[in-house]
């Protein structure tokens, strides 16, 4: 989840001055002993890591960070019978990582105005974008060469661009769904938990809070996402590609109503 930084000061104090605990807290953070014993070039080094954060520069990178760990995965959990060349992979990798940076930094900065409980809501938007783009160019020599398909009794009988569309289509809603529950819910009850009493004294608690929560909604939408759609598609012929048609029947000729295919995750 992304806090509202807009108004933050790293040269300000943190607690409110017109209060005295708040000047009392101030003090104490200042005169912490602690800082004593670390160097001043590394105190300047931590303030000018936590300001460069929140630049460009550094939603860049850790995007480009996370979309580079996405499309491991993603040609990770592929369809393995569909080779790709180192060559295919490279050209793969930058194109997805670029265009999905690309589309969330694009997405953060148009909602950037927009209410606090809808710039909650923007990483799940990158998210869902992200996965548009960036699983299908992962996976795009399937879409270009076809998928396998087989028959009930596991034997190939060719390659269709139409079924791995299918198939990658499937893979794109089972990931946004799998995230949807823990970015589209937990902001909202959050943003009600902070209004409470308990939660304003405890703020320390608010990030690891937001991790439990975050890892509970996964446990249980994991797998549920993953079983939205058969592992093993089913899809009839008369859908493939009519050349891969015409293949099918002259070889087979009514005995096989049914393709198979390996979605991939």
């Amino acid at each position: 989840m992304e806090a509202d930084l807009s108004g933050f000061n790293i040269d300000a104090p943190r607690w409110d001055q017109c209060t005295f605990l708040g000047r009392v807290k101030h003090f104490f953070s200042i005169t912490d002993p602690r800082t004593v014993l670390v160097p001043e070039r590394e105190l300047d080094w931590a303030k000018m890591m936590v300001e460069k954060s929140r630049t460009m520069p550094a939603v860049v990178f850790w995007q480009w960070v996370n979309q580079s760990f996405n499309a491991l995965v993603n040609y990770t959990n592929r369809n393995a019978a569909s080779p790709t060349s180192v060559r295919q992979m490279a050209l793969s990798y930058f194109t997805a990582t670029t265009t999905a940076v690309a589309t969330a930094v694009g997405m953060n900065m148009l909602t950037k105005r927009a209410p606090p409980l809808v710039g909650r809501w923007v990483p799940f938007a990158a998210v869902a974008a992200a996965n548009c783009v960036n699983i299908p160019m992962m996976r795009q020599q399937e879409l270009i060469q076809g998928i396998c398909v087989k028959d009930r009794n596991q034997n190939e009988i060719g390659h269709s661009q139409r079924a791995a569309a299918i198939g990658i289509t499937q893979v794109v809603i089972s990931r946004i769904t799998m995230a949807a529950p823990g970015m589209i819910l937990l902001p909202v009850l959050m943003e009600q938990l902070e209004k409470l009493q308990f939660m304003k004294k405890v703020k320390v608690l608010h990030a690891p809070l937001q991790v439990m929560l975050c890892g509970c909604f996964l446990i249980f939408m994991v797998p549920v996402a993953c079983g939205l759609f058969p592992q093993t598609c089913e899809l009839p012929v008369s859908y493939l590609e009519p050349k891969l048609q015409d293949t099918i029947r002259a070889k087979h000729g009514e005995l096989v109503p049914y393709v198979y295919f390996n979605k991939g995750l």
